[in-house]
């Protein structure tokens, strides 16, 4: 049980993110003095080695130089004993554990002992790493700095030295440091939520580092999670601050050069009043400032610590942050409530565990009331109930001090949440610790959409996808209507790439499918505006990422999601083409800007979408495009009838889709129709095709002569158009995308690559044929040559829809035959060597050696089996015995006195059965089931792949010159003179691209949106309608209901009291309402005096309906009176507010104890201030309540009271006396100039927002100060203008300005809510709208020309006025007015 004296001095140990900044050391001013006869010293033992020598060694050096630690150096003697009954000196140590120059007389050093002059800093000699003796071998770091040390270098040390990742976020755990009891699935909860939000988004968590209370908790979080998870997962940085002269058994962790390891033991039962380090903590930094025992010295350096990690950059998936920073507190006393003030104050995010006890469940209680019914009695009620056992030590100083600090807290309400088991949708502390980052970050102004900005950067730093769509993609954000919001740091692009069109969301999805997330680019594509290009796009990126990916995994992963995106694409069209064919259909070949200038059919064919390509709607759209002019249901028959005999084009026998053609009296318009539809061109080709083969087979066995004939000399005119034609498809561009890039494409068609290595045979044949030395082989090269362009017809006939999926199915058997080839070559070989070898001795012939080895080899799968293989049918007439027959095989091996074959026949016959065996009956059944498994296989998507294939068949013919060769050298001929002569560019035909005009597009992209929602909510229906779904909605109800039926009574009565409350204020209004009803019949002359009915008087502390000269209401939730005024923590100076509840705020309100402290400042301007001090001879002469000389010191708000000499504020108290850095005691006076004018857009019209007008107002942001503000300030005596407006304008514009305040209108005058009022001294301002109407005025292009800024560090701008507008709270309120006012959008 700690001691109270230890209780009092903050023995809870309690973690603050807040506090009062210390003065930094100067590393070198450290003192090199070394303890020499220390107790600690001699506690040293040697230690071994543990991990890298070389970064041991550098350790080593590194942190003696850097880091410090704080030795006492002048022992005086303590009234208080040691635990063991020792003298101690005031610092804590014992006589022994001093250095020998402490112990000895130091006659400058006085009687007194002060830590600021006997305490001095030298190198640290504690640090390493650390291992908890009997615990496992889990290894942790842990260094000794002192309480001066700056944050640079530790922050150096963790990330450099111990090699930790710069954290995504910051959580500081604070609470009481004794045990406490928490309910079990509470702390299941608690536990389970920590470790999950840090170990996905990568966070630290820092806490007090001591095996107890809530560290405790933390580590054994930690300690779960460490057993319970694999390696891969990740260890959960987890770094303990404690007081290095609390640390109990902390001898064993000093050694000059480091320990490593460090042998550490817990030992809680003999810890005493000291605290034993927990072992589940991977890091430790213990905080010296030279004494023992003196808990809480460890706070300000975790607070600056804290700081300075939250201001540094973390970059993760290409998104660079701010490092977040968010309190988690449980349980906890003063120190707590002290901690979560300060990290409110400072901005930092709360999350209050309810029902883990004492201040965390005080502040739970109250979280939910306004302001104004959180009254000293209530808190005083909750302390009774939360503090029993310590509540009579309360004094009331203490409560009134709770009741401003949880007042406070409450009023910043966005940066605190409450964490109630099962309630509001919160099932884990890892949402509710993220969702407060994110609702801070949507309370903080911003300009424009930077806010957005930032918590979508927070989003993806977690990879949190689950907050991303409940927290920041929802229709209160209307994100999907951004312009002009840069989202490119959200992935890299090479500095060389070819820049094209800003769409923020396009982008974001492109990262997101980079990235491979999943749900996340699944959230953004159904925000997308392009949605089917954009879901083909994908799909691209993804197959091509899968290709450059190695593991096998991840490649997969790419592939399922490029198969979903591809899925979406089909739903969405499949929605549109069902609503209209017509318009769906413009779609496919829409040029899509945002997208590379391509359209959903070039996505598809690059991305290999077979599914989307074998839709019915695109498959009808091809049918239409190869069709031309022509009605579909025309028959082959008919086509090919009319090709023939073409003036049957005269009669009715074709039908044409547009009603002008089906004139007959059109014959030349009917023609043109007829043979540039691609169909009829296509047939034509074949036509003309076959005509080329049957001359060519022609040429070759009947007509080849020496001297080439006419018909030969055909077949070169005919070739030479089919080169031609080749040359116009390699150079045809009309999509710009060069040379290289289209001959990729050109080369990567196999067909293409089968023509050119045809043509180029033929050359080669030709070539050969026309010298007459080489005339054979010429026709060789030409016979075999044949053979590649009868090949060519399969290309052809892949349009068929018969015969296109059977090539489509030889073409994939033939890659099983190569495979086959290639067990075979094996068995072949080696058996036709081996039978060689055998049979036959030395032979010297390659041929024969061929024939031998290979071909009878070969030959006998088919069964013709050699017969002297046997020896039976052995014949030497048939063979040549020493190989000098070229026409005859060489003689097997035989016994020439007996006639008979000397090999052993059973080898070779042997031999021959097993080869029969495994190629006959075995490779061949494999070849067998190889084509059923490719044919079974490939059948399944025949028609896919058929239907694929038929695109770029239609595209051919569809940019194809009509005519046949060789007549369609005509046409190039034509082509080359309008491409080379007449410069003219290719035009692609809008049938499979098309440029939209802008409206037409915006209408079209519209409608595809539409259809979207459509496909999505129908996606979600039937997600709703699976079974595994439902079955799910009923456990999360069921768990839900569960978890209602087990709240705590304490939450229902905290509902109860809200109630009762909100009943209460609703009686106190209507009381009111009858007062002045009574009151105004009475005055009226309705009725006698007797008459009038008794009404008890509205309570005092009812919030009044308007405050003294008009004061304006500061806070949302009711609270009537000044709030900045009164904040503890005065700016600029360390001087701390006497704390006053709303209750206590005005004067006639008694406030017995009120004690507030006096100050006032030093000013460089004396002669235009008021003298510092209270004494009343140099007050005298002020005159107040009237114009004293050139000052006025007359309020807005009317007189106000002077008491002993000093005036009194007339809104009451501020917990201050004096002037505090004001120049004057009662008022001083301020202006505010609101200068705005209309926004306009490029075309001269002015912006609106929700049908109000949009303004523009004229603000300033000062140096060092971390908000924007109205050009004004408070004015010097007898000046017009204020002098902050005076250096934002040149000398020369003063006097315009003058003029354009007297024409403005006056918004506001009176009281100003400033955090500099005291009781005796306060702001009041003057706010002028100057309003300029017109974008060409005079005044107002006067008026941008004179902006200027004397000091460097002022930024003057015109900021859109909007409710987020980062400025001062008071001015906000003045620019409200103004937009009122003018009734524009605010």
């Amino acid at each position: 049980m700690e001691p109270p004296a230890l209780r009092r001095a903050g023995s809870e140990q309690e973690e603050s993110p807040g506090g009062p900044p210390r003065r930094v050391t100067d590393l070198g001013m450290a003192s090199n003095l070394r303890r020499s006869n220390s107790s600690l010293f001699k506690s040293w033992s040697p230690q071994c080695p543990f991990g890298s020598s070389d970064k041991q060694e550098n350790l080593s050096s590194w942190i003696p130089e850097n880091i410090k630690k704080k030795e006492c150096l002048y022992f005086v003697e303590s009234s208080k004993l040691s635990d063991a009954g020792k003298v101690v000196c005031q610092c804590g140590y014992t006589r022994e554990q001093h250095l020998e120059e402490a112990t000895k007389p130091h006659t400058f050093q006085g009687t007194q002992w002060d830590p600021k002059k006997h305490v001095q800093e030298m190198p640290t000699d504690a640090f390493g790493d650390i291992v908890f003796t009997g615990l496992g071998q889990k290894v942790g770091k842990y260094v000794r700095v002192s309480q001066d040390t700056p944050s640079s270098v530790i922050f150096h040390l963790m990330t450099q030295h111990w090699g930790l990742d710069v954290p995504s976020l910051l959580i500081s755990v604070t609470g009481g440091a004794k045990n406490f009891n928490m309910k079990p699935r509470l702390k299941s909860i608690f536990r389970r939520g920590l470790v999950k939000v840090a170990q996905t988004t990568g966070a630290w968590i820092i806490t007090g580092g001591s095996h107890a209370g809530v560290m405790k908790q933390v580590g054994e979080a930690v300690r779960d999670f460490s057993l319970s998870s694999s390696y891969k997962e990740g260890e959960v940085i987890t770094i303990g601050v404690a007081t290095w002269g609390t640390v109990h058994r902390r001898e064993g962790l000093i050694h000059p050069m480091g320990s490593f390891p460090a042998e550490y033991i817990l030992d809680e039962e003999g810890q005493g009043n000291l605290t034993c380090l927990d072992s589940n903590h991977s890091h430790f930094i213990l905080v010296d400032d030279g004494t023992h025992g003196q808990y809480g010295v460890e706070i300000p350096l975790r607070t600056r610590l804290e700081k300075f990690i939250s201001e540094q950059t973390k970059e993760r998936g290409g998104v660079a942050i701010k490092i977040p920073i968010v309190c988690v507190v449980l349980e906890g006393g003063p120190g707590t409530l002290h901690t979560i003030y300060n990290a409110t104050t400072n901005g930092t995010p709360c999350v209050v565990v309810e029902g883990s006890g004492r201040v965390a469940d005080v502040i739970a209680q109250v979280a939910s009331l306004p302001v104004s019914d959180i009254s000293v009695s209530l808190i005083q009620q909750k302390l009774s109930v939360f503090f029993q056992e310590v509540f009579e030590a309360f004094t009331e100083s203490r409560i009134v001090e709770w009741t401003k600090k949880i007042q406070d807290i409450v009023r910043r309400r966005q940066l605190l949440t409450i964490f109630r088991e099962g309630k509001d949708g919160q099932q884990d502390v890892d949402v509710a610790i993220l969702q407060a980052l994110l609702k801070a970050s949507r309370s903080q102004d911003h300009f424009g959409q930077e806010n957005w900005d930032h918590q979508l950067k927070l989003a993806v730093a977690w990879n949190r996808v689950d907050i991303a769509r409940s927290e920041i993609f929802t229709d209160e954000w209307q994100w999907k209507q951004v312009q002009g919001v840069s989202l490119r740091s959200l992935y890299k692009r090479s500095s060389g790439h070819v820049a094209f069109t800003m769409d923020p969301i396009r982008d974001l999805l492109i990262w997101a499918i980079v990235q491979n997330r999943r749900e996340l680019a699944g959230i953004i594509w159904a925000q997308s505006q392009d949605c089917i290009v954009a879901a083909l796009a994908c799909s691209k990126i993804l197959k091509e990422l899968s290709k450059e990916e190695e593991d096998t995994d991840s490649s997969e992963e790419m592939l399922a999601l490029a198969e979903e995106c591809e899925q979406r694409a089909i739903g969405v069209f499949t929605e549109c083409y069902r609503k209209d064919e017509e318009r769906a259909q413009k779609l496919l070949i829409r040029v899509s800007e945002a997208w590379g200038k391509t359209t959903c059919l070039q996505l598809a064919l690059e991305a290999k979408d077979m599914k989307f390509m074998s839709h019915g709607g695109i498959q009808a759209f091809l049918t239409k495009v190869w069709w031309g002019q022509l009605c579909v249901d025309n028959g082959l028959w008919r086509v090919t009838l009319c090709m023939l005999v073409f003036p049957l084009l005269l009669t009715g026998l074709i039908s044409f889709r547009e009603r002008k053609l089906q004139k007959v009296s059109s014959p030349a318009a009917r023609a043109r129709a007829f043979f540039t539809a691609p169909v009829v061109v296509f047939l034509l080709n074949i036509l003309s095709y076959f005509a080329f083969l049957c001359l060519f087979a022609y040429v070759l066995m009947v007509d080849f002569q020496p001297t080439p004939s006419w018909c030969e000399c055909a077949i070169y005119l005919w070739l030479f158009s089919l080169v031609c034609e080749e040359m116009r498809q390699l150079f045809y561009d009309p999509d710009e995308c060069g040379l290289m890039k289209k001959a990729a494409l050109y080369f990567s068609d196999f067909w293409n690559k089968l023509d050119v290595g045809a043509i180029l045979l033929f050359v080669a044949g030709l070539t050969c044929r026309l010298v007459p030395e080489t005339l054979y082989p010429g026709r060789v090269i030409l016979s075999l040559d044949f053979i590649l362009f009868c090949l060519r017809l399969m290309h052809i006939f892949t349009v068929s829809k018969t015969l296109g999926p059977k090539i489509i199915i030889v073409k994939r058997m033939m890659k099983d035959v190569f495979f086959f080839l290639f067990l075979l070559a094996v068995w072949v070989v080696s058996f036709g060597v081996a039978k060689q070898a055998i049979l036959i001795h030395n032979e010297h012939r390659v041929d024969w050696i061929f024939r031998g080895a290979v071909y009878h080899s070969y030959l006998t799968i088919f069964g013709q089996i050699p017969g002297y293989i046997d020896g039976v049918n052995f014949n030497p007439e048939h063979c040549s015995p020493n190989g000098t027959d070229p026409y005859k095989p060489k003689c097997p091996e035989s016994d020439a006195a007996r006639h008979r074959p000397a090999f052993p026949e059973w080898l070779t016959v042997l031999l021959l059965c097993l080869y029969l065996l495994f190629t006959n009956i075995l490779l061949l059944n494999l070849l067998i089931a190889m084509f059923n498994y490719t044919f079974q296989q490939v059948q399944e998507h025949t028609d896919q792949i058929w239907k694929f294939q038929r695109h770029d068949l239609i595209e051919e013919y569809h940019s194809r010159p009509p005519a046949p060769p060789p007549f369609i050298l005509l046409s190039h001929l034509q082509l080359f003179i309008k491409r080379v002569v007449l410069k003219t560019p290719a035009k692609r035909h809008k049938q499979l691209k098309n440029k939209l005009e802008k409206n037409e597009e915006v209408a079209l992209l519209s409608w595809e949106i539409y259809l979207k929602e459509n496909y999505l909510q129908h996606q979600q229906f039937q997600q709703k309608q699976r079974p595994e779904q439902k079955i799910e909605d009923i456990s999360n109800k069921v768990d839900a209901m569960a978890d209602l039926l087990d709240l705590d009574p304490l939450k229902s009565s905290g509902s109860m009291e809200q109630r009762l409350a909100s009943l209460e204020e609703q009686v106190a209004q209507t009381a009111q309402a009858l007062h002045w009803i009574v009151r105004t019949l009475r005055d009226s002359g309705f009725g006698s005096e007797a008459d009038v009915p008794t009404l008890a008087s509205p309570k005092a502390s009812e919030e009044p309906d308007a405050e003294p000269g008009g004061g304006k209401k500061m806070e949302e939730w009711g609270d009537g009176y000044h709030v900045s005024a009164r904040h503890l923590l005065y700016p600029s100076c360390a001087v701390t507010r006497f704390p006053v509840p709303n209750e206590k705020v005005p004067w006639e309100t008694e406030f017995l104890i009120y004690d507030p402290p006096f100050y006032t400042a030093e000013r460089k301007d004396i002669a235009t201030t008021d003298p510092v001090g209270d004494a009343l001879e140099l007050l005298s002469t002020i005159q107040y309540n009237a114009v004293d000389g050139l000052r006025n010191r007359q309020s807005f708000h009317g007189p106000y009271v002077v008491q002993a000499g000093l005036p009194l504020n007339p809104m009451g108290r501020t917990g201050l006396r004096g002037r505090g850095s004001l120049s004057c005691f009662g008022p001083n006076h301020a202006l505010h100039p609101v200068v705005t004018r209309w926004k306009w857009n490029e075309e001269g019209a002015i912006c609106r927002k929700s049908i109000k007008k949009m303004l523009e107002v004229l603000v300033v942001k000062f140096p060092l100060s971390e908000h924007w503000a109205l050009p004004g300030g408070s004015r010097e005596p007898g000046e017009t203008l204020p002098q902050k407006l005076k250096q934002i304008l040149r000398r020369e514009h003063w006097p315009s300005f003058e003029k354009l305040l007297k024409r403005g209108s006056e918004v506001y005058k009176g009281y100003v809510d400033d955090p500099r009022n005291t009781d005796n001294a306060w702001i009041e301002t003057v706010a002028v709208s100057i309003h300029f109407q017109d974008q060409n005025d005079v005044e107002l292009n006067r008026l941008d020309s004179n902006l200027h800024a004397c000091d460097p560090g002022v930024t003057i701008r015109w900021q859109v006025v909007d409710r987020r507008v980062p400025l001062y709270a008071n001015h906000k309120t003045l620019l409200q007015k103004v937009a009122a006012e003018l009734g524009a959008h605010y």
